[in-house]
Formats: structure tokens, sequence, C-alpha cells
């Protein structure tokens, strides 16, 4: 099992496990690995070192030196991390109803079904007309890969 450092062209880092470096390459190629956060199939490997368990492996003789990731680096991890448990609240909190989120959302608002908290896909014309009739409307990107099971 391979686990791959990578990144999408938004600079969001993710984990990705493959059989092998020919399926990861097959996979990438194809535009089948996506970053969980914004969708984007543009996915660059990132180095990393790998761990090696030898029978009989000698200690190096000079010590590794850990690096610590830079102010930056550190504050867009804690950025998406707090994205992807705003997401993971969303999908845990609310019943998605697809297609037909303007027409659930009227139907809430005036009275016909139970309130409660829904998701869904609208155009930009059906959320401004929901915004019209004073029904308030939140356009929140969730990434296709979030609308499976979160790990």
């Amino acid at each position: 099992m391979k686990v791959l450092n990578l990144r999408c062209a938004h600079e969001h880092a993710f984990e990705g496990w493959f059989v092998s470096e020919d399926v990861y390459q097959s996979q990438n190629d194809r535009g089948l690995i996506e970053c969980p956060l914004c969708g984007d199939t543009s996915i660059a490997k990132l180095p990393s070192a790998p761990r090696l368990n030898v029978s009989g492996a000698r200690e190096p003789s000079a010590p590794a030196v850990a690096t610590e990731p830079s102010g930056e680096a550190t504050q867009s991890m804690t950025l998406q991390s707090l994205w992807m448990r705003a997401v993971q609240h969303v999908m845990s909190t609310t019943v998605d109803v697809g297609d037909k989120f303007a027409e659930e959302a009227r139907r809430i608002h005036y009275g016909e079904t139970e309130e409660r908290a829904i998701r869904g896909k609208a155009s930009a014309e059906d959320a401004q007309a929901l915004q019209d009739e004073g029904i308030e409307v939140m356009a929140l990107p969730i990434p296709v890969a979030a609308k499976g099971k979160l790990q």
C-alpha cells in the first residue's frame, strides 16, 4: 500500500492511499482523483519520505531532522480542517432534498411541511427567487467527495 501526499491546484493538501504507484498514476491520468475540499482533479504528488521496515536494519548514523510546517502551511491546514468540520456538520444535521431544494424550501416556508434543515441544489435564479419571497438561503459549496461518507 502506498500512502501519498497530494495537493490540488488550489493548494489543498491531502493524503491518498493506493495499491501501487502505477494505480495512482493511472487514476490521476484519468482524472479520477479529486480534492476532498474543492473537487479539483488537477492533482500533484508531493515529495515524501518512504518508511521501510527491513529486518536487521541498522539505525541511521546521522539523526533525522524533523522540520515543522511553515506558519502559512499550518494556517492552511487549520483552515482546511475547520472547513471539513463545517461540511461534516452540515452533512450530518441536514436532509438532502437534491434538485427539489427550491420547491421544498417553499413548502417549509409556507407551512406545508414540517420545518427542518435542508440542503440541495438550486440554480442562481431559483436562489434569487427564494430570497425575493423572503426565504433565507445560503450557497455552501460542498465538494462532491464530501457527499459520500466522510472519514
